[in-house]
């Protein structure tokens, strides 16, 4: 007979932003008129940038000519988009990445949990909580943890950030084989500080660790002085993959466009103590198991890097910036402790109770949606996520019925 996986029955029956969907659609169902505001889910709500849209309809022109036809691209990317990326990503702030370590997807969701696959399973883990339900789901499924237990997995070293540390975890006590790190993070919206970024690479380096970079927001960093990149880093090469996005920066969630890093230098071992690069191990399951983001698409994500699409996507992200600010400012005003939105799109806000209570609170009450902190980990219990991924006009009429409802 056929048997499934059954590290999958360790799961939560769901996963977080489907449970929110679940309550969202029973709540409009019995109140059609409503009127409901979504701050939950970290999707963009703004056009794309009009250098995008020039560029994605001349890479279609070009789909429907003999003469410019692309069939099957190179997987890891087209060579425009990777060297233009190395170049303005990382090369402009002096981080020594070329353009073939560099493989394009159509995704970080799916690079941050397809790169766990190429490592063994016994490896020991170091995830921060709250975090990313992704990186945790994904070690699940691939049975690295035993049970969950009072909330939290048997065979995970769980990194607490909490408002003591800022929401920047500490380094633990113990080893760990792979590293979790998202900054500015998701959902808290702390940022790292160059000085953090660098223990923890001393750290990996120590340990002969991977640390796995979630830099999907990178682009909201306004402070000079907090690393875009951990290759700004020394050493970091030696020991980080890092991931980024253009869903955010420049609006392609539904046009999906992503990419990883693999510093050729980077190294993991086997049972021996034999080193392999682990850029040829990515390569080999890259090109196994993916077949390239479409050349149009491609074509739309480097016009990011032109004059007009960098002035256009600094504008984009100014303008999530700027919901931010009216978030963490009606916040305040109502007592409530919060976090981000500065160099973030999300504000993390203590509400003081339950997070699924204050969730319920504002979806009846105030008919907006949030994201209960409890989602993402044990630490996130208290919180709630506010998103500024909406317009100007529903961020702030959002705010004026929370503001009614809690008072």
């Amino acid at each position: 007979m056929i048997r499934f996986n059954e590290n999958y029955a360790k799961l939560k029956a769901s996963y977080l932003f489907a449970d929110i969907a679940k309550r969202v659609t029973a709540f409009t169902q019995a109140n059609p008129q409503a009127n409901v505001i979504r701050l939950g889910i970290g999707d963009v709500t703004e056009p794309l940038p009009p250098a995008c849209i020039e560029a994605l309809h001349a890479g279609a022109d070009e789909m429907g000519r003999r003469e410019t036809f692309k069939g099957y691209g190179p997987e890891q990317g087209y060579a425009f988009l990777r060297e233009a990326i190395a170049l303005h990503d990382f090369q402009a702030r002096g981080c020594p990445i070329e353009p073939d370590e560099i493989f394009i997807s159509d995704g970080s969701k799916c690079d941050c949990g397809n790169i766990q696959e190429i490592f063994a399973h016994d490896i020991r883990l170091a995830i921060p909580d709250p975090v990313y339900p992704v990186y945790v789901d994904t070690n699940v499924m691939a049975g690295r943890t035993g049970a969950n237990i009072d909330g939290r997995y048997e065979g995970i070293t769980y990194l607490d950030s909490t408002a003591a540390n800022g929401y920047v975890p500490a380094i633990p006590s113990t080893p760990a084989d792979l590293i979790y790190l998202c900054f500015p993070n998701n959902p808290t919206g702390a940022v790292a500080t160059r000085a953090q970024l660098a223990a923890w690479v001393a750290y990996a380096k120590r340990h002969k660790s991977i640390i796995l970079f979630d830099a999907a927001y990178e682009a909201f960093i306004r402070n000079p002085e907090i690393p875009h990149s951990i290759y700004e880093i020394e050493g970091a090469r030696d020991v980080a993959i890092e991931f980024r996005s253009f869903s955010k920066t420049a609006g392609f969630t539904g046009t999906r466009c992503a990419f990883i890093v693999i510093p050729k230098t980077l190294a993991a071992h086997d049972s021996l103590g034999r080193a392999t690069p682990v850029h040829s191990l990515w390569m080999r399951r890259h090109t196994t198991k993916f077949n390239g983001v479409s050349y149009p698409v491609q074509k739309a994500a480097a016009a990011i890097y032109t004059d007009a699409g960098r002035q256009q996507t600094r504008a984009l992200t100014d303008f999530y910036l700027g919901n931010a600010k009216l978030i963490r400012e009606a916040m305040a005003r109502l007592g409530l402790p919060c976090v981000g939105g500065d160099n973030s799109p999300y504000i993390w806000v203590n509400t003081g109770r339950d997070s699924w209570e204050f969730f319920d609170l504002l979806l009846h009450q105030a008919q907006v949606v949030c994201t209960p902190g409890a989602g993402f980990g044990k630490c996130g219990e208290g919180h709630v996520r506010i998103s500024s991924f909406n317009s100007r006009e529903n961020v702030v009429t959002a705010l004026d019925r929370i503001a009614a409802a809690l008072k």
